[in-house]
């Protein structure tokens, strides 16, 4: 069994920016650098025959690159019952569409469609009980927070293999987008 999700592997100076932030909140488990991600859909465990089904349909999405830009940080959960601290993501119709067509290709796969509503961000740290003062304080400190525009060229696959004290993620395939545009053009 393989556990998967597909994701937009960030550039380095993205990635740079948000380890900058990462401090200052008792109770946070810190995201690794070579963790950080934007996840488009999470697949979970699946059989090895299911996730080449799954290769081959990711390989004929055809998406226009686009630029994306982070933007601020919040939270899942509020207080001490906060459970995720993560910096979000400017509004872009690029991403939504690329994420409805990785969505679209794992229901093809036999997969149910995921329930929640997709909610663009990139994990910061996981909270445990933290210290609602200072995380109140790093929001506020935080929300002109801003990394980008950067090139969206690619998304990938990724395998999950969780560890004693955190999962470790390794890109398995790349698929890349189709060059020469930014932007997708909506017709009327």
């Amino acid at each position: 069994m393989l556990r998967l999700f597909v994701a937009l592997p960030l550039p380095d100076g993205v990635i740079a920016r948000l380890m900058i932030m990462s401090s200052g909140v008792p109770g946070a488990q810190w995201t690794e650098p070579a963790n950080m991600h934007l996840t488009l859909c999470f697949i979970g465990e699946v059989e090895e025959s299911v996730a080449e089904d799954i290769d081959a349909l990711l390989a004929g999405i055809t998406v226009p690159a686009f630029s994306l830009e982070l933007a601020g940080v919040g939270t899942f959960g509020e207080g001490t019952k906060a459970r995720m601290l993560w910096a979000g993501v400017k509004p872009s119709a690029a991403l939504l569409h690329l994420q409805a067509k990785v969505e679209s290709a794992i229901v093809r796969a036999g997969l149910p469609p995921e329930t929640r509503k997709f909610a663009p961000h990139v994990t910061l740290a996981r909270l445990n009980h933290p210290h609602s003062v200072r995380l109140e304080n790093f929001i506020v400190g935080n929300t002109l927070f801003q990394a980008g525009p950067f090139a969206v060229d690619r998304f990938a696959l990724f395998e999950s293999r969780l560890g004693k004290n955190t999962a470790v993620y390794t890109p398995i395939v790349h698929y890349d987008l189709v060059p020469g545009t930014d932007e997708i053009r909506t017709r009327y």
